[in-house]
């Protein structure tokens, strides 16, 4: 039987870091069992808000790809591709503005947030306001059925359900199918301050982070519970940023261990911290041992990118060659 097309993308505006593997990577892995899946690095996306330093999106793209399949995005059962490298987006994102009224934009939740957020950065720019628009092309381009998402994200996809339809509608033809949520629980990766875990509050452990340093930043940065002043004072492990990661490292029978030695104050912030470490490094040493192999060898994931985008442009141009000739522009 033919596999339902599953289509996801990330921007590459910065590096990636644990909340991204378990959040999303571990995800897009498993899909690779059931969909004929599409995973792109999103550098046109990233122009919207960094547009001033297109130096440090390169980068940035570059380390994506390479985290992409050092997590275990396997380029021989899904597409792996950068955005830019099929212009089509291009094209469906420009064709796609021209019927897109302005008011779904400017009620987009994240605009007047990010705005708010990123006071530093001029955003009135068109870009920023259509990237919706783009992404509703990134999508539909592909006639994807699925796009894994989090329940706050469902908005976005909405929007791109309800661009698409308008084009059907106006031009007579059913070109674009209506792309649903793959919901998914993703795990919240708290971060060394306790908050979730993000490159914005320079709070993140990262992919490419070395071995010392991510031992380092657990072990001296990131906080405990603030009731244990001392070595003897009593806890509750829910309310310790170390207790938050071991859920997500540490087995059933750990865990069990360092919430009984929280409360009781049978073991140390210390000692808690050196076991999560160990889970830690354990989880990363097959992602780092990939990384490495990939950076030592650029031309293999050139070639990756190179094959990735072929393919994708490819499915790109025959969905292009439809909406040209819906809307008369062959």
């Amino acid at each position: 039987m033919k596999k339902e097309r599953v289509l996801s993308g990330m921007q590459s505006s910065g590096k990636l870091h644990l909340g991204n593997l378990v959040g999303a990577l571990s995800n897009w892995v498993a899909l690779q069992e059931k969909y004929d899946c599409f995973y792109f690095v999103a550098d046109w996306h990233a122009l919207t808000t960094g547009y001033a330093h297109p130096e440090e999106i390169r980068g940035s793209t570059n380390d994506l790809l390479v985290n992409f399949i050092a997590a275990g995005l396997d380029p021989e059962r899904s597409t792996i591709f950068i955005q830019s490298m099929v212009p089509q987006h291009a094209e469906l994102h420009l064709l796609l503005s021209m019927i897109t009224p302005l008011g779904w934009l400017e009620r987009v939740p994240t605009y007047k947030e990010k705005q708010e957020n990123l006071e530093e950065r001029d955003l009135a720019m068109y870009g920023f306001l259509g990237y919706p628009v783009l992404q509703t092309a990134d999508i539909v381009i592909y006639k994807a059925r699925h796009v894994p998402v989090g329940i706050d994200q469902m908005p976005h996809l909405e929007l791109s359900r309800e661009i698409a339809r308008r084009f059907n509608h106006l031009y007579r033809k059913n070109i674009f199918p209506d792309p649903e949520g793959l919901l998914t629980q993703f795990p919240k990766v708290t971060g060394l301050d306790g908050r979730k875990m993000s490159k914005s509050y320079d709070n993140a452990i990262y992919l490419s982070d070395a071995a010392e340093v991510v031992e380092h930043k657990i072990l001296r940065t990131m906080k405990t519970d603030p009731a244990r002043m001392r070595r003897t004072d009593k806890g509750d492990p829910e309310q310790s940023p170390v207790y938050q990661l071991h859920k997500v490292y540490s087995s059933p029978e750990e865990l069990a261990e360092v919430a009984e030695g929280c409360r009781t104050a049978g073991i140390g912030c210390i000692d808690c911290k050196k076991m999560l470490i160990k889970n830690v490094l354990r989880a990363l040493q097959p992602v780092w041992e990939k990384r490495n192999d990939l950076i030592s060898n650029p031309d293999r994931l050139y070639e990756i990118a190179r094959l990735g985008s072929e393919k994708a442009a490819a499915v790109a141009e025959a969905t292009m060659e439809e909406v040209r000739h819906a809307m008369g522009l062959r």
